[in-house]
């Protein structure tokens, strides 16, 4: 069916051609948000190319300069440095990336682990599903934070992936359960009972005919476990507990406080990757309210007048 054939033949010109273009990937929430992530992941990608990273670490600049603009600035220094002798403008080059690197890390894993323990559950259900479905249920009740400030505080983190593969713990059972649920709903449907009827193998419906008609879902899924998984690194290195050696956003922030930047007032010390945090929060934020509309149709106002 042609799109001229889909169209009201009541409407304007005008608005056939509005409704040509309309796509539910055309959101603004999604592409604004997704702008966000991108102009974030650039600042981290192009940043040492254009300014010495290795100005991030320990007794590398002079200490406690102020930014550029302040009294007593330095445009060698323009966001300005803090205690230890790092640069500010280097420490968020080199956090920014090493933050998303551990939230993208752990929902990568546990998406992975969500779609392979939802799509067994929600497809062949019985044992599977009551035993796949307990196990997630409770770890969700589990307050994920005091464990890992537990697991932490026994076990040293050398590197970021660690951590993501210890916050990918937490990570799966959401995924899971939405998947679940999805799988419920599309095993009834019609090219899947053809499927059934043609012999085709159950990893292959559920991987191949099932997942593809889920990413919507996924995606939104995907990029709140981000944040998430961001959120959960950040409280542990502002509390000391992250891989010390990386300057990440978290263990910037431990360090300004552990050093009581605030009384002093030391704002640039602090506030830039508390700043970073909110800007990287807001786009995955963004994102994901974007991908449900996309995902469901009644969250886009279309139709009924927009009820």
């Amino acid at each position: 069916m042609t799109v001229e054939e889909t169209v009201d033949p009541k409407e304007s010109p005008a608005t056939r051609r509005v409704n040509v273009w309309d796509s539910p990937w055309l959101n603004t929430k999604f592409l604004v948000g997704g702008s966000i992530i991108v102009v974030v992941i650039l600042f981290g990608l192009l940043g040492p190319f254009f300014w010495n990273t290795e100005l991030a670490y320990t007794a590398s600049s002079p200490t406690n300069l102020p930014p550029m603009w302040m009294a007593k600035g330095s445009p060698e220094h323009p966001l300005g440095t803090e205690s230890n002798g790092r640069d500010m403008l280097a420490s968020l080059i080199v956090g920014i990336p090493a933050s998303l690197r551990v939230g993208v890390l752990a929902a990568t894993l546990g998406m992975g682990i969500g779609v392979l323990l939802g799509s067994l559950a929600g497809y062949l259900g019985g044992w599977w599903d009551h035993v796949i479905r307990t196990i997630s249920d409770s770890v969700l009740i589990i307050p994920s934070l005091a464990v890992l400030i537990a697991i932490a505080s026994y076990v040293q983190f050398p590197d970021t992936t660690m951590l993501a593969l210890v916050l990918a713990m937490f990570a799966w059972p959401g995924p899971t359960r939405l998947v679940r649920s999805q799988v419920l709903t599309l095993r009834e449907r019609g090219y899947i009972r053809m499927a059934l009827l043609s012999n085709v193998p159950p990893l292959e419906i559920m991987f191949v005919e099932m997942v593809p008609n889920m990413l919507p879902w996924l995606a939104a899924s995907f990029t709140g476990n981000i944040s998430g998984a961001i959120l959960g690194a950040t409280g542990l290195e502002a509390l000391g507990l992250g891989p010390t050696r990386v300057p990440s956003l978290g263990m910037i922030i431990n360090y300004a406080m552990t050093s009581s930047a605030l009384v002093r007032g030391m704002v640039w010390w602090w506030l830039p990757p508390i700043l970073a945090l909110i800007i990287i929060f807001t786009g995955f934020f963004l994102m994901t309210v974007g991908l449900d509309e996309i995902a469901n149709p009644r969250l886009r106002g279309y139709g009924n007048g927009g009820k």
